[in-house]
C-alpha cells in the first residue's frame, strides 16, 4: 500500500499547488506539464490560435507558454486600461530580451534606463522633424522626399526592362532604409555597398527568428537543441558583427564632431550626434545617469531605432501596394484624389497628406487588415496588479492581441473584406475609432508613430501619383495568398506588379 498512497499524495499535491497556481487568475486552456499550451499554438499563424481562445474564454484569459505565464487581452477597452499602467511597462521574461539582447536598447530595456532612452529618443526625433508644425517638419519633409525619388526612378529603370512586372520590394527597401540610415546615423549607403546589403540581410533574416512565437523564449532547454542553437547563434553572431558595423560609424563620427568648427553648422541632425552629445554632457557633469548612454546602450539603441522603423514601415508599404494593385477602384479612386489636390505639382507635400482622406483612409484599412504585428508587442509585468478584477503576478507576459480587435466583426462589419470607406464619415472626412490600434497604446506605445505615417502618406502617394496605373502580374494575382508569413511582423508573399508610367496632367 506504500505506493498508492506515495502516488495519492504526489497526486494531491499537484493538484493543490495547480488550483492555488490557478487562484483569481483569468480563465484559459489548460496545457500539458512543463510545455503548457506551446504545442497546440498554430505556428504560421499563432494570432488565429489566440483569438479563437479569446472566442472560448473571453477577453481576457491566461495559459501557460512553456515556463512563461501569458496573459491575453482581446478587448481595445481593456488593452488601453492596461498598457497605461506603470507596473505592465516592463518586457516579458523572454529569452531573446533579456538573454540576447540583455535588456538594452528601447525595445528590450524597462525601468528607470527604458523611460530615460525613451524620453530622449522622442525629444530627438521631435528635433528631426517629428512634428506637427515648424522649419524642421520642412527638413524632415526634403529628406523623405529625397529617398522617394530615387526609389521611384529605380522603379521608372527597372520597369522598361521588366515588362512582364517585377518585385519592388528590394528598390523600397532601399531608399527607406537609407532615410532611416540618414535620420539614425546620419549616412547613406550605395545600393551595392557589402556592408548595407549585409545589414538589408541580418535584418530580414533577424526579424523571422525573434518572434514572440519562437519556442526557445519559453522553454529554456531548447536552446541546446543543434537547430536552435543555430537560430541562436545567427542572432548573436548577427548582433556582434552589426556592433562592428556600428563602432566604426560612432568612431568617425566623433572623430568628425571633435574637429568640426561647429557641431552645429551645415551637418543634418541624426540620433547618433544626438546621443553622444547628450552622453558628453551627462559625463562632463558627472550625472548618475550618464550610465544609461554608455556605448553598449549606444549600439543596441541604434539597432532599434534602425530596425524597428524600416521594419514596420517596410512591411506596410509592401502590404499596401499590394492590395492597392488588387483592388482597381480604389486605385482609381485614390488616383483621382491625388490628381484634383495636387495639379501641377510633382510631389505631396506633408500638408497635402492632411487634406486626402481617402489616402489616409486607404492606408489605415491596410494597417487594420494586415496588422503588421498581429499579437502585439508583448509587455511583462513588473509586479503584481489587478486587471478586471484578476489577480495577474509579477513576471506575467501581457500580449494585447491587436489582430484579434482589428478583426472583430462587432468592432468592424466583414473584417476580411479590404474597405478604406470604413475610416470616412458621412461627409467623407478621415476619421479613427478608438478601437484601431496600429501603432498599439499605451506608455509603451510606438515612439516612431508621426515619422511613420509621414513616410507611409507621401510614400504611398507619390507612387500612386506617378503612374497611370499598376498591377500584380497576372501569373502571381491568380494564385497570391494573403495570409502572409508571421515572424516578429506579418510579411506579405513576394509578387510583381507591372507598372504603367503616369503622363503629364
Amino acid at each position: 500500500m506504500i505506493i498508492p498512497v506515495a502516488v495519492f499524495f504526489f497526486l494531491m499535491g499537484s493538484f493543490i499547488i495547480y488550483v492555488r497556481s490557478r487562484y483569481r487568475k483569468p480563465p484559459g486552456p489548460y496545457g500539458l506539464p512543463f510545455i503548457g499550451y506551446l504545442p497546440f499554438i498554430n505556428s504560421r499563424k499563432p494570432y488565429e490560435t489566440f483569438a479563437q481562445l479569446a472566442k472560448r474564454y473571453g477577453p481576457i484569459y491566461g495559459l501557460w507558454m512553456g515556463q512563461v505565464y501569458a496573459v491575453v487581452l482581446t478587448d481595445p477597452a481593456l488593452i488601453r486600461t492596461v498598457l497605461a499602467k506603470e507596473e505592465a511597462t516592463g518586457r516579458a521574461p523572454l529569452f531573446v530580451t533579456h538573454g540576447i539582447m540583455g535588456g538594452y536598447g528601447i525595445i528590450c530595456a524597462q525601468g528607470d534606463l527604458w523611460r530615460d532612452q525613451r524620453r530622449l529618443s522622442i525629444e530627438w526625433l521631435r528635433r528631426l522633424g517629428m512634428v506637427k508644425y515648424g522649419a524642421t517638419r520642412l527638413v524632415l519633409e526634403s529628406r523623405i522626399i529625397s529617398g522617394l525619388m530615387e526609389i521611384i526612378e529605380n522603379i521608372d529603370n527597372k520597369a522598361v526592362t521588366e515588362n512582364q512586372g517585377f518585385n519592388p520590394s528590394a528598390l523600397i527597401h532601399h531608399g527607406l532604409g537609407n532615410l532611416l540610415n540618414d535620420l539614425v546615423f546620419g549616412i547613406k549607403y550605395q545600393k551595392n555597398n557589402e556592408t548595407w546589403k549585409y545589414l538589408q540581410h541580418l535584418q530580414e533574416e533577424g526579424v523571422k527568428h525573434i518572434g514572440v512565437s519562437m519556442a526557445v523564449n519559453f522553454l529554456p532547454i531548447l536552446r541546446h537543441l543543434p537547430s536552435t542553437r543555430n537560430t541562436i547563434n545567427f542572432l548573436r553572431n548577427g548582433k556582434n558583427k552589426t556592433h562592428t558595423i556600428y563602432d566604426a560609424i560612432i568612431a568617425k563620427e566623433r572623430d568628425k564632431m571633435r574637429t568640426s568648427d561647429s557641431m552645429h553648422g551645415e551637418q543634418q541632425e541624426c540620433i547618433l550626434k544626438c546621443f553622444i552629445k547628450e552622453a558628453a554632457k551627462r559625463q562632463e557633469a558627472g550625472r548618475p545617469d550618464a550610465a544609461f548612454c554608455d556605448d553598449i546602450q549606444l549600439r543596441h539603441l541604434m539597432a532599434d531605432l534602425f530596425g524597428a522603423g524600416v521594419d514596420t514601415t517596410f512591411t506596410t508599404i509592401r502590404w499596401a501596394l499590394l492590395y492597392i494593385a488588387l483592388y482597381p477602384k480604389v486605385q482609381q479612386r485614390l488616383r483621382e484624389e491625388l490628381r484634383q489636390r495636387l495639379v501641377g505639382n510633382e510631389s505631396p507635400s506633408l500638408d497635402d497628406v492632411e487634406a486626402l482622406p481617402y489616402l489616409r483612409a486607404t492606408i489605415a484599412e491596410v494597417q487594420r487588415i494586415r496588422t503588421v504585428v498581429p499579437v502585439g508587442i508583448p509587455h511583462g509585468t513588473t509586479k503584481e496588479i489587478e486587471i478586471a478584477g484578476f489577480k495577474i503576478p509579477a513576471n506575467t507576459m501581457i500580449m494585447p492581441l491587436i489582430w484579434a480587435v482589428h478583426m472583430n466583426p462587432t468592432l468592424f462589419c466583414t473584417p476580411n473584406t479590404f474597405k478604406p470607406e470604413r475610416f470616412l464619415d458621412p461627409e467623407g472626412r478621415f476619421t479613427t475609432p478608438s478601437y484601431f490600434l496600429p501603432f498599439q497604446v499605451g506608455k509603451r506605445m510606438c515612439l516612431g508613430d508621426e515619422l511613420a505615417r509621414n513616410i507611409l502618406h507621401m510614400y504611398i502617394a507619390q507612387i500612386v501619383l506617378h503612374y497611370d496605373w499598376f498591377s500584380i502580374a497576372p501569373e502571381d494575382a491568380c494564385s497570391i495568398d494573403l495570409t502572409g508569413n508571421c515572424g516578429l511582423t506579418l510579411t506579405p508573399p513576394d509578387y510583381r506588379i507591372m507598372f504603367s508610367k503616369a503622363t503629364k496632367h
